[in-house]
């Protein structure tokens, strides 16, 4: 191993870094910046909420596939390799997106970014689990998570300004700048990116002495699949994040469009609303993740929960300017948080290797919440003439979240045992 000084900066924190433009990308552009573009692909594409909520599960279906696919190569392959792909995939659809000449077409492109966005963003957490010890795994997967954070930040005020300068093409030239910013993204993914410590000749940080570097390559004649899929807390997680899935899809893919259509604010002042969100939600991850380092997973995924549930409910059952500000601030501190939680307890349970695979395997659970609830949203608020009751629904299911959360095992135990094991 290469002797390297205390004052020299570990190569686990610029993984750290590419970690977090890795879910700008692939979660920040891809999915996220949808539901700021959308109204402006409504009107230019003639398309109802039922049809941009049916986009919106179209790309989960997507990501749903690539979930299990890309942790099961990535367990395989490495994951530098599938990240780079997943990337590289999302951003050229994101591209063709914006050529697109109507609802197909959309649906399309939208479903095969949402196959590489979840290549991308379902590996990457392997990689963070590798590089970081079980005492630090929840602090760094919540930095990670922070990339949609920033996103929110970036787009907040860029998309307002793309739309209003280059008008009815303004949301076309909106996918041109993500797909753009993707591609380059997987370029440095695969030039920068390094699937663990070993291939560094270093421990994860914040190992125990007697911790060894973690590189015995990805090859699948070792792994045990069924301890994934046999195992009754990893349908229990997966459980729990349907309704993470479920309930916060509806809330951003429809919340800038009820600001904008009942909530009386123009597209500029929604987007800085948006924009308020981002900065709030820049150090949830780090903030919970860190947490549930402390009092365990369970006891962290509970409490976020609540939170998001009283943001949801908030905008159904009182809105006005000061509830959306409110709900936004709520939502923000908590947004990206679960998924990182979610994935140190993968890396927990299961070590790096097979951490993307269990993770793809619980994500499966999300993906379907995500998929089959921007539909039924739509098609509520349809019908009602107003979101209030999609969001209402949206705080009832993240509710049933909490306590699905509150009756997993208490896990501070199988931290302390990963920790002690290396």
């Amino acid at each position: 191993m290469r002797p390297h000084s205390l004052s020299a900066l570990h190569y686990g924190w610029i993984i750290l870094v590419l970690a977090t433009l890795v879910a700008f990308g692939a979660l920040g552009l891809a999915r996220f910046g949808y539901s700021i573009v959308l109204p402006a692909m409504q009107v230019d594409l003639g398309m109802d909420n039922t049809q941009a909520g049916v986009l919106a599960a179209i790309h989960v279906v997507g990501y749903l596939i690539a979930s299990l696919l890309g942790g099961m190569l990535a367990a395989r392959f490495g994951p530098r390799r599938v990240i780079a792909l997943g990337l590289g995939l999302a951003g050229f659809s994101m591209i063709l997106t914006g050529l697109a000449d109507g609802f197909t077409a959309v649906g399309f492109w939208r479903g095969l970014a949402g196959v590489g966005s979840g290549m991308a963003n379902i590996p990457i957490y392997g990689v963070v689990s590798a590089w970081f010890s079980a005492k630090r795994r929840g602090m760094a997967t919540g930095i990670a998570v922070s990339g949609s954070s920033i996103a929110l930040i970036a787009l907040g005020p860029l998309v307002p300004y793309l739309l209003d300068d280059f008008g009815r093409s303004g949301w076309r030239v909106c996918w041109y700048v993500f797909g753009c910013f993707t591609l380059l993204l997987a370029v440095a993914g695969a030039f920068l990116l390094r699937n663990n410590p070993a291939e560094k000749g270093l421990k994860p940080i914040a190992a125990d002495d007697n911790e060894t570097a973690m590189g015995e390559g990805f090859s699948d004649d070792r792994l045990d699949w069924s301890h994934v899929y046999r195992s009754t807390t990893a349908w229990h997680l997966g459980l729990v994040y349907i309704a993470f899935g479920f309930s916060y899809i509806i809330y951003v893919t429809f919340f800038f469009k009820m600001l904008v259509t009942e909530g009386g604010y123009t597209t500029i002042g929604a987007g800085r609303l948006f924009m308020l969100m981002g900065w709030c939600s820049l150090l949830c991850g780090l903030i919970w993740g860190s947490l549930s380092d402390v009092v365990g997973r369970r006891y962290a995924l509970l409490s976020v929960y609540l939170v998001q549930a009283a943001a949801y409910a908030l905008v159904s059952l009182w809105p006005s300017n000061t509830v959306y500000i409110v709900s936004s601030v709520m939502f923000g501190i908590t947004a990206w948080s679960i998924p990182g939680i979610m994935a140190a307890a993968c890396g927990d349970l299961f070590g790096y290797r097979l951490a993307p695979a269990a993770l793809g395997f619980i994500t499966v659970f999300f993906g379907v919440g995500q998929a089959i609830s921007p539909g039924i949203a739509g098609a509520i608020a349809d019908a009602a003439g107003s979101f209030g009751s999609a969001f209402l629904l949206a705080a009832i299911v993240a509710t049933l979240g909490a306590v699905g959360a509150l009756s997993l095992p208490d896990d501070r135990s199988r931290i302390e045992a990963a920790v002690d094991s290396g």
